[in-house]
């Protein structure tokens, strides 16, 4: 069963019939159901095309958080072989909001770097929702450093709502920590590739995500700080995130037109949780083209475009 959004009923509806009909048929075989599921499930697509070809920035971001959709563990588990985790900053603790490790993409030796959230209470916890602290980031800067001292490029994987603003988490450097992470990733030598495949949120995103290549799901969202945070500060009002949503531009549409993405990776009809296999396959074509683009290029070519890539961002609106 789905998890249905609230702008979803239309769909929620009509496969809620299909699955009564399923069920009416499975108790009684004298009863042909199936023309009536086939006329339904081309009404569905119908509703789930006239939905998704209109969603405005408030109903992406709900997509972009759905709890089916597809994690870094995910993506880590289909698109990886051998691939060996990497745990602890070497001077505080073991972030689990963070997910590092080497492994193998399609035979290639790479760094990998991804935000996860969790899938249910449990892990959620385990993982802080994805909101990395401190020990988080250093662990990130030091896989990077590992990944430019054996040349291997790095795949990043960005799925957070920011970084934990928690009083432990700025006690311990907080915003130093996102800031050195951002640095490590303008220096180092190897090609790195981000991919937004959730939530990129404030400076707990772009501390890993400061790539040579950035590129977002269809229905991901990108900004400097959530719809209900903007809202709260603007409006002093959280409830007014569709209004601050609209706004703030952090849809893929908008930043691909902006430059701040390289492209955009299409989702199934319906989001990335309706057919999770194809989005996973998909985001690895798109690296892997990355990755054959870039890892020929010399290290001081990579450092330098990556660092006029963010430094030219906004020059020409």
């Amino acid at each position: 069963m789905h998890n249905y959004l609230d702008f979803e009923k239309p769909i929620s509806d009509l496969e809620g019939k299909i699955i009564d009909l399923k069920k009416l048929a499975s108790e009684d075989e004298s009863i042909d159901t199936s023309d009536e599921i086939a006329r339904l499930e081309v009404r569905v697509r119908e509703a789930m095309v006239d939905i998704y070809s209109k969603l405005n920035p408030w109903q992406k971001t709900q997509v972009a958080r759905h709890p089916q959709r597809p994690h870094f563990i995910d993506y880590a588990a289909r698109l990886f072989e051998e691939f060996t985790p990497l745990a602890g900053d070497r001077k505080f603790a073991e972030d689990a909001a963070i997910q590092t490790g080497l492994g193998r993409f399609r035979g290639q030796p790479v760094a990998i770097i991804g935000q996860e959230k969790g899938n249910d209470t449990k892990s959620r916890l385990k993982h802080n929702f994805g909101s990395a602290r401190p020990e988080g980031y250093r662990k990130a800067i030091r896989i990077l450093e590992m990944a430019d001292r054996f040349g291997l490029p790095v795949i990043t994987l960005v799925d957070t709502a920011g970084a934990y603003p928690g009083i432990g988490a700025e006690e311990r450097g907080q915003a130093e920590a996102i800031a050195r992470s951002t640095e490590m990733c303008l220096k180092v030598k190897v090609p790195i590739i981000s991919v937004i495949i959730g939530e990129g949120g404030s400076g707990g995103a772009i501390a890993i995500a400061t790539g040579n290549r950035v590129y977002m799901l269809e229905h991901s969202v990108y900004s400097v700080i959530s719809p209900e945070g903007a809202a709260s500060i603007l409006w002093r009002d959280s409830t007014r995130a569709k209004e601050a949503a609209a706004n703030m531009k952090i849809t893929a549409e908008d930043l691909k037109t902006f430059g701040i993405i390289d492209g955009i990776i299409p989702e199934p009809l319906g989001g990335a949780h309706r057919d999770p296999d194809s989005v996973i396959s998909a985001t690895g074509d798109v690296i892997a083209g990355a990755l054959a683009e870039l890892t020929p290029q010399p290290g001081e070519k990579l450092l330098n475009d990556r660092r006029q890539k963010f430094l030219s961002m906004g020059r020409n609106l």
